[in-house]
């Protein structure tokens, strides 16, 4: 199976969706989501549920540099026959709630006897990112590189709800936008075409949604020049209902399942 060839796959696959919405931030006023707000989703291969995804907006507004932030986190774990492979993951990042831009993002990667933790610290002035590893158990630093990057950059977790405050309905059938994140010691450039709007059946009902698709260079593992596409639903709370990634062996899909705390009700 492709999942005994790379256990990291599930963690690859919702990462990558993550970064394809990693917009520029240009001081996006928030009114899609507030603390509290948690959305469940459902990971499936094929027929078979892999596993559950979280994103989970702390309660509490944090002071990070002084400045108030949304403390944001994105839980992944496997399910079923698939929790043999033991995936149970953790993506964070503080927000700047005015701003929309990551003061600092989090990694906790535990996949089978792979484990990763890692903290990046952004100082958007001298753009530049602080990235310090940890050792196996996350107690003691054991590297730490600075990367040049660019004004205002975000992170992987951060891109994804600053997507939820634009407004979407400015954008034209066929545009192309320019989309620029940090991850894994990378400045990625990447292109989202807008699909235009469509509706969708849900677990939470029917929604009219806008279509978006990240345009990927080739690799091993995806299959198409667009084998991402993810559908945001088209009122103010800017939910990403589902998202559909094309693998070279078989498709994965995530597909919201549960909301709590949703801003606009």
């Amino acid at each position: 199976m492709i999942f005994m060839k790379n256990s990291r796959l599930l963690s690859v696959i919702v990462t990558l969706c993550f970064l394809c919405l990693s917009f520029p931030s240009i001081g996006q006023k928030n009114t899609a989501f507030k603390p509290g707000e948690e959305l469940t989703f459902k990971v499936s291969y094929g027929f078979l549920n892999a596993a559950e995804a979280k994103m989970v907006v702390d309660p509490k507004v944090t002071s990070l540099n002084n400045r108030p932030t949304y403390k944001m986190d994105v839980f992944g774990s496997t399910l079923g026959v698939f929790k043999l492979f033991k995936v149970n993951d953790n993506w964070g990042s503080y927000i700047d709630t005015v701003r929309m831009i990551p003061h600092k993002s989090y990694r906790h990667i535990e996949e089978g006897s792979y484990r990763k933790h890692e903290h990046v610290f952004f100082d958007h002035q001298k753009k530049n990112a602080h990235v310090k590893l940890f050792d196996r158990e996350n107690r003691e630093v054991v590297s730490t590189k600075d990367y040049t990057v660019p004004a205002n950059v975000q992170d992987i977790v951060s891109g994804f709800y600053y997507l939820r405050t634009m407004d979407l309905s400015k954008l034209k059938k066929g545009e192309t936008i320019l989309l620029t994140g940090f991850f894994d010691k990378e400045v990625y450039n990447l292109r989202m075409v807008f699909q235009g709007k469509e509706t969708i059946d849900t677990n939470l009902g029917k929604f009219e949604t806008f279509k978006l698709s990240p345009i990927i260079p080739k690799n091993k593992l995806f299959r198409g020049e667009q084998p991402v596409t993810v559908w945001v639903s088209n009122d103010q709370n800017k939910i990403p209902l589902k998202i559909k990634a094309k693998l070279m062996v078989g498709s994965l899909d995530m597909e919201v399942m549960e909301v709590k705390g949703l801003r606009n009700n």
